[in-house]
């Protein structure tokens, strides 16, 4: 089963088992992980969703593409080589992924 770790900006790490096929940010959002906000719902409208994917595992992820990259230069704290808009990032059926949510998303 899929698993997301949700460390936030204190390091308080919550571990969530996912579904195949959904988003990092839903899942975050359907068991209440703090510090991700989904104000557009997943429709790539805003940066409410930012995460910083571990470094060790960008490559996993499939590569992000133009829009999400223009979303993610209007996100409260300065986006980083690892910054990930969590709407974009799909569950995939091994996935074990480590993402830590900036110290605020408005």
């Amino acid at each position: 089963m899929p698993v997301i770790h949700y460390t936030d900006h204190d390091g308080k790490t919550v571990d969530i088992n996912a579904k195949t096929g959904d988003s990092v940010m839903e899942t975050a959002v359907r068991n209440g992980v703090d510090g991700i906000v989904a104000e557009c719902g997943g429709s790539l409208s805003c940066a409410t969703c930012h995460v910083f994917v571990r470094e060790d595992q960008l490559g996993e992820l499939p590569e992000m593409e133009e829009m999400e990259d223009e979303m993610l230069y209007g996100t409260s704290v300065d986006r980083e080589e690892n910054s990930r808009l969590s709407c974009q990032i799909k569950v995939t059926e091994d996935m074990d992924l480590y993402v830590t949510t900036p110290e605020t998303q408005t």
